[in-house]
């Protein structure tokens, strides 16, 4: 099932503030990349006192643009939807300058004894895109961040007279993912749990598919009027979208399980198969998001590791006995 992905938005202005809404604003950094699509939109939400929410990545540019954008106005609170770094970092320096509280879920999880498998596969190596990758072509981890207030599921966190905010716990992309619902135009600010150019990377150990399944059914169940990503254009019509990206992942945990059964046993083997139309670039992240459906497969009964322990990035897999 395809997904109608919204206009792209490779036009839209850098470092300038603009009026989505009455009140919203949005402000792009410049820090395109194959995770960060166009750059990361910072939303300003409110007239005189305001909500910031996702400040987003260390950059010069950007962080001026928001200090422009908000002069003269009461910063009243600082929402983080999660702790990748081209979300988070730019909220120290926001704190710092307003005071304003900051809310998110909690600061990221670490995982002690955790070793990541390096799964660099020198075929796809590209001379011209290794010479230019940079750290924002990397999905890094903000590990500095930790919220003032921790908020909860179903949680009506700030309200200001012009709106109110309600934190919907929508864990899968990571495990502290926060969409934020605002009441003013049934609007949900979905951060990367959703976005509208491109899906989510769901990446082990903090990614978790199983979560990840049951936060889209939740934000389907809710049936919000329109849903504003951190990456991409708004999605106006969210139902059929949100039904297309569900799908898209039933049919892809589908296709894993088919492609074990015909012997293709390895993640970078079923990757190599499953996305051989997708720019190589993508493929590392698109292992990842299939480690984690196998992590779910395993759990589920539907597939075993070939050694009988952990699924691992580089493990080998069968369909479970019947």
């Amino acid at each position: 099932m395809a997904i109608p992905f919204v206009p792209r938005i490779d036009d839209a202005p850098y470092a300038v503030a603009e009026q989505m809404t009455p009140l919203i604003q949005r402000v792009i950094a410049k820090n395109p990349s194959k995770f960060s699509y166009h750059g990361t939109g910072t939303y300003i939400l409110g007239t005189k006192d305001v909500v910031v929410i996702d400040p987003g990545p260390e950059l010069d540019s950007h962080r001026d643009a928001l200090h422009e954008a908000l002069a003269g106005r009461n910063v009243v609170g600082i929402v983080v939807t999660h702790c990748h770094s081209d979300h988070s970092p730019l909220t120290a320096w926001l704190h710092a300058e307003t005071n304003a509280t900051r809310y998110a879920i909690g600061p990221h999880q670490v995982y002690e004894g955790f070793v990541e498998e390096d799964d660099h596969d020198p075929s796809e190596d590209d001379p011209e895109e290794k010479k230019n990758e940079s750290d924002e072509e990397r999905e890094t981890i903000d590990l500095a961040f930790a919220p003032d207030v921790a908020v909860t599921d179903g949680e009506i966190f700030l309200t200001t007279s012009e709106f109110s905010l309600t934190a919907v716990a929508t864990p899968g992309h990571t495990s502290n993912h926060l969409s934020v619902a605002m009441d003013i135009d049934r609007a949900l600010f979905t951060g990367d749990h959703v976005m509208g150019w491109s899906t989510t990377v769901v990446s082990p150990p903090d990614g978790d598919m199983r979560q990840y399944f049951a936060s889209m059914e939740k934000v389907i169940a809710r049936r919000d009027a329109i849903l504003w990503p951190t990456h991409g254009g708004p999605v106006t019509d969210p139902q059929p979208f949100l039904h297309a990206y569900l799908a898209h992942r039933v049919e892809r945990e589908k296709q894993i399980v088919e492609q074990i059964a015909l012997g293709n046993d390895t993640i970078p083997g079923i990757v190599k198969v499953l996305y051989a139309s997708i720019d190589k670039r993508l493929h590392r992240p698109a292992r990842r998001s299939v480690w984690s459906h196998l992590r779910k497969l395993v759990d589920d009964g539907v597939v075993t590791t070939s050694d009988g322990g952990a699924p691992r990035l580089l493990g080998q897999y069968q369909l479970a006995p019947r």
